[in-house]
């Protein structure tokens, strides 16, 4: 397949445009702020489930006689 020169010299100069613009990324890209993917409430439950369960088993544990 067979390109034109003026098609080939645009996609020049866009090549070399994004090579020049390399690094430059404007700081409004960043993410900024506590931005957590899980709520505090649901954290907590989950802290909460799994000490809860810790406990359980270890109480559990203690009153059949330990780990024999």
């Amino acid at each position: 397949m067979t390109t034109s020169r003026r098609f080939a010299d645009r996609k020049v100069d866009r090549f070399e445009k994004n090579i020049k613009k390399r690094g430059a990324v404007p700081e409004t890209t960043v993410k900024k702020g506590k931005d957590y993917p899980v709520g505090p409430l649901l954290l907590g439950f989950f802290i909460f489930v799994v000490i809860g369960s810790s406990l359980f088993q270890i109480i559990r544990t203690a009153a059949s006689g330990g780990m024999a």
